[in-house]
């Protein structure tokens, strides 16, 4: 019996995070960043508090579903990406290759669709937020979109409803996930609940419906599956979740030392082989070209809540008089490659066990690179560090809700000095991770 005191505060705890969530949901336009940092401020500080608390993993478990049921009847608020994932599920419930064009390219042309396909992308159009770019959604993504435009074809709020039904179920599937790993790496049990209970977590998967919650819920089954034994299964889960989003490839040579060399390269055929099969039905002479143009965006035009990119970039304004992001963003795109594979390479006693912590080390230099973080991105980082001596990653989660700083004005100006604070923050933290003493016991 935990003492009267802890059982108030952790009470106390779960109602205002509830009313935080609740007001977040309902209540708090992304452009109102104080009230938005408070309810966060509020959120996180009851998170502190709740595993402060230790509190009762069953107990855990319910407040987790809990505080993402709240978010069923809602339209996310603080993400505006579910009106391209409505967009792209029409496109395929209509046998419309949602790859094949861009936004701006088939609105004028859709006499190929119905009249009512053509009202219902017309009435969407005006609300994406990149018209001019092609889809960068890989194939479990769009199958999802797809179900749900099937299923609630004018029902915007319908689709949203469905699609975060599969999220909750994604991440029901992960908690138990997480406990299996656990109890097979000899953590404790109560440890799941840094990830589940942890806001950011809470507020960009379900909440704000990004589908980073199948990726890490087909990454950690991946794991499952191979330290039960079954390779050959691992890597097609594997494949789903890069079918979901590309990165999970990046950790593809961990397992080279891990699996030994002529298993690995089995292991990636069938990962890839599985990928191959889930972008067949959405093969086009111009797919590849496509998905080429869209990664060139990524690392060639955008930036935002960046790291060692924003000090780079004043060197190259100094040097050419302009942003040379075209360069320097490509650069630090290889630069994490070579890192990858140099760890890789030369980690020490690479085993099953140490998997989720080089997988933490390896994502946190792309990040820590990449041109681009957005707070959901963190996820998985989060969930790694459950199986990890590491907290930088539950600190980043919060400190990077600070980029919502930007929407307060439609020109979507960074606060850079809070960029810097974040980064101080978290690169502080994972310094002190870093020195201090390991445990002696996995508590």
């Amino acid at each position: 019996m935990k003492p009267r005191s802890q059982r108030i505060a952790g009470g106390l705890a779960v109602v205002l995070s509830v009313l935080a969530y609740a007001a977040l949901a309902y209540a708090t336009p992304r452009a109102h960043f104080l009230q938005v940092l408070v309810l966060l401020i509020v959120a996180f500080g009851c998170y502190a508090t709740l595993l402060a608390c230790q509190l009762p993993l069953r107990t855990g478990l319910l407040v987790a579903l809990v505080f993402r049921l709240l978010w069923l009847p809602a339209l996310p608020t603080l993400s505006d990406d579910y009106y391209r994932f409505h967009w792209d599920g029409l496109l395929v419930a209509s046998g419309q290759n949602p790859f094949r064009y861009r936004p701006d390219e088939l609105l004028p042309a859709t006499n190929s669709l119905q009249s009512t396909d053509n009202q219902r992308l017309a009435a969407i159009y005006p609300r994406l937020n990149s018209p001019h770019y092609y889809s960068v959604y890989p194939p479990v993504c769009q199958m999802v979109f797809g179900g749900a435009a099937v299923i609630f074809p004018g029902n915007e709020r319908g689709a949203v409803l469905l699609m975060r039904l599969v999220l909750l179920a994604a991440e029901a599937c992960t908690a138990g996930l997480l406990l299996r790993l656990l109890a097979h790496y000899g953590f404790p049990a109560q440890r799941a609940l840094w990830y589940l209970l942890n806001p950011l977590v809470v507020i960009e998967l379900v909440g704000n419906l990004h589908f980073e919650a199948l990726v890490i819920c087909f990454f950690l089954l991946a794991v499952w599956l191979l330290v039960r034994g079954r390779w050959q299964w691992s890597a097609a889960v594997l494949g789903l979740a890069a079918a979901t989003k590309l990165l999970p490839l990046l950790l593809l040579p961990l397992l080279g030392r891990r699996l030994g060399w002529r298993r690995f390269w089995r292991y990636v055929l069938l990962t890839g082989a599985t990928l191959l099969v889930l972008f067949a039905p959405f093969f086009s002479s111009d797919l590849l070209e496509h998905l080429a143009r869209s990664l060139g965006l990524y690392f060639h035009n955008f930036e935002f809540n960046a790291s060692l990119y924003y000090l780079l970039r004043p060197i190259g304004y100094w040097l050419t008089g302009y942003n040379q992001i075209a360069y320097i963003g490509p650069g630090l795109a290889v630069l994490t490659a070579v890192g990858g594979l140099l760890y890789a390479w030369r980690e020490k006693n690479p085993t099953l066990f140490s998997l989720p912590n080089a997988c933490l080390l390896i994502l946190t230099l792309y990040y820590l690179l990449a041109t681009i973080v957005h707070p959901w991105y963190l996820t998985p980082l989060v969930a790694l560090s459950v199986f990890t001596r590491y907290r930088y990653a539950l600190v980043w989660s919060a400190m990077a809700m600070l980029s919502y700083a930007t929407y307060q004005t439609s020109a979507y100006t960074e606060n850079l000095g809070l960029v810097a604070l974040e980064y101080a923050v978290v690169l502080s933290v994972w310094v002190y991770d870093v020195r201090r003493p390991q445990p002696l016991t996995n508590s």
